[in-house]
């Protein structure tokens, strides 16, 4: 029976954390998106609608005005996740459109996008290679 040695442990040891710390990531980056899906609800008429959005475009939905900065998904062989970079602007008085979400939302948790308006609900549906 061959003993293994301290040498050849150590040659073994080096190989093994040269491999997982110079070799590339496990696992990819985002992948960036060309347009959104969004749901739109208006809690008045309980209309519901569902639109998409080009990246850095804007989409108007009642009052609201939505403009979207940038939109990724998760690789798929992640959990899927979509995450969007948006504003949101309440054009009541058309000459002075208040900005009443700036921020990130995500499509598996509409409870962690914030939106609070008395009037509609906007919640991200998926982003689009």
């Amino acid at each position: 029976m061959k003993i293994m040695k301290f040498g050849n442990l150590n040659k073994i040891l080096f190989i093994f954390f040269l491999f997982f710390f110079i070799s590339p990531k496990l696992y990819s980056d985002n992948l960036i998106g060309s347009s959104v899906t969004i749901g739109a609800l208006d809690k008045i008429t309980a209309k519901f609608s569902e639109f998409d959005i080009l990246i850095t475009q804007k989409k108007k939905f009642g009052s609201l005005l939505i403009e979207i900065i940038k939109c990724e998904k998760r690789p798929p062989e992640q959990i899927p996740e979509d995450f969007v970079l948006l504003k949101i602007y309440d054009e009541i008085n058309i000459d002075k459109p208040i900005l009443i979400f700036s921020g990130w939302m995500l499509s598996s948790s509409r409870s962690i996008s914030p939106l609070e308006h008395p009037t509609y609900d906007i919640w991200v549906k998926d982003c689009k290679i």
